[in-house]
């Protein structure tokens, strides 16, 4: 029994994680024996308790799956939980990984490996499991820890340098969907989770929607090269605003250019520009490559909490809706959705399925490979190479005058920039999303990259903000993997 509830919590409040009016609550509970106050301590922190030799206070061992990568891939990893059970019952995978696989990847308590994640920072990424037969085996994931530290770097340096809410990335193979690394920061430690909150644990790579701006133009200019509307050489002429139904939208600095080109509308990101397209194509025709791009749609990624993405205000005949649309605003997509997208821009045109897990391979040496579903062909290999050869031209010529431009490796990337939607209706006018991807090398890419984040401050654009975390990445994934000069 617990005589003195608040100098317990004194002599504890360094080793738990709650408050103390928790702590009190929970240590004079009447008519319970036992109350837990905090699980998985290390042997230290045990040792040191134990010496204190506090009346009431017992310490009770237990097995619990150590994460040695820390908060390395976290959000994607998730965690075995024992939060909420039942004295005796079994722990539960929760989030991540842990969640998707927990009928291959749950172990009895005796089981329990302390290490059952070690592999997956070390070599191919092999997580020790069993099957549904118990017939143990590893399975092997996608994820390449030097690959997935690298981004959770520039993720975090680009998180503090703008004060942003948040920050994420995807580092997808474009060909096979297969992940490299996919992360957004602020993250947890799975070993030492109790100061964390629900948000930390969710991944919004999957779980959340976002108005990513103007990389959504890439996508608008190629569904009107494949429908033969425009070509990179059409011509409009741009007043820097454009009247539709009864609203204007104009330029990100509503400037007029005049006479330009759909090459000068991705150089020059203009809003009247893609909405020209838009109206040359019609908006059945753009509609309908928009549901072929299933961006309203779940990917099938193998990770918990994937939700679809919103096209609800295409539902209408309203031309100011597909206009907006077509640079980003009014459609709130997940950013794996998207990503899905963006790829079918340089892999000729099919939709490919993001995973993270490619197979099992068991003591006994048969192999299971997880087979993911090809998606459809939505546009043609000649559209993907054109429009890659427009995105190529943004880098050489535009993204920051073209200063970034790699002499021997040929990039296609589009920034994006977005005005932050309000619960209450209508946008902020002082929050911002920068949104930016680029794979390479442009005409057979290994590599798609795609960051964002989210209400960055003292700062206008993307460029700004992601083109140094995109270029390290680029450079480091080109050396990292040999890949050879393609001009």
């Amino acid at each position: 029994r617990v005589e003195n509830a608040e100098a317990l919590y004194e002599a504890l409040k360094q080793y738990v994680f709650i408050n103390k009016e928790t702590f009190i609550y929970r240590a004079t509970l009447e008519g319970r024996v036992d109350v837990e106050i905090r699980e998985e301590l290390t042997e230290e922190d045990a040792l040191k308790i134990k010496e204190l030799n506090l009346p009431g206070v017992s310490l009770k061992r237990q097995r619990w799956r150590y994460y040695p990568g820390g908060p390395l891939a976290a959000r994607t990893v998730g965690f075995v939980g024992f939060e909420g059970k039942v004295a005796g019952e079994e722990p539960v995978g929760r989030y991540g990984l842990e969640s998707y696989y927990e009928d291959i990847l749950h172990r009895k308590s005796e089981k329990l490996s302390v290490n059952f994640f070690a592999e997956l920072f070390t070599n191919l990424g092999n997580l020790i499991s069993e099957d549904p037969e118990k017939k143990e085996g590893d399975i092997v994931t996608t994820i390449e820890p030097t690959v997935a530290r690298l981004l959770q770097n520039e993720l975090l340096k680009a998180n503090e340098v703008w004060r942003s809410e948040l920050t994420g990335g995807i580092i997808i193979n474009p060909k096979t969907g297969e992940i490299y690394a996919i992360d957004a920061v602020p993250t947890f430690n799975p070993n030492a989770r109790g100061t964390s909150t629900l948000d930390h644990f969710t991944n919004p790579l999957v779980s959340a929607r976002y108005e990513l701006g103007s990389i959504i133009k890439a996508l608008t200019m190629a569904v009107g090269l494949d429908s033969k509307a425009v070509s990179a050489n059409t011509t409009y002429y741009d007043a820097g605003f454009l009247e539709i139904d009864t609203e204007t939208i104009r330029n990100y600095d509503g400037r007029g250019r005049g006479t330009v080109s759909m090459q000068e509308v991705l150089n020059q990101s203009l809003n009247t520009g893609v909405a020209f397209v838009v109206k040359t194509m019609g908006q059945e025709r753009f509609l309908e490559y928009f549901h072929k791009l299933k961006l309203g749609s779940e990917t099938g990624i193998d990770l918990i909490g994937e939700i679809h993405g919103d096209l609800e205000n295409l539902n209408t005949t309203r031309s100011i809706e597909y206009v907006t649309a077509s640079y980003g605003q009014g459609i709130a997509l997940t950013p794996i959705a998207t990503v899905r997208a963006l790829s079918a821009l340089g892999n000729g045109g099919r939709l490919v399925t993001p995973h993270i897990v490619k197979s099992i391979e068991y003591e006994d040496g048969t192999k299971k490979e997880i087979m993911f579903p090809e998606g459809d062909q939505v546009w043609s290999e000649e559209t993907s190479e054109e429009i890659s050869r427009m995105l190529v031209t943004v880098v050489d010529d535009a993204l920051r005058g073209g200063k970034v431009k790699l002499p021997e490796h040929s990039i296609a990337a589009k920034t994006g920039t977005a005005q932050m939607a309000s619960q209450s209706g209508g946008y902020y006018s002082d929050r911002y999303l920068h949104s930016f991807f680029g794979y390479f090398p442009a005409y057979d890419p290994e590599f798609l990259v795609f960051l964002y984040t989210v209400n960055p401050q003292g700062v206008s654009y993307s460029s700004e903000t992601l083109t140094e975390p995109f270029m390290n990445i680029t450079k480091f994934l080109i050396n990292y993997y040999n890949i050879p000069p393609d001009r």
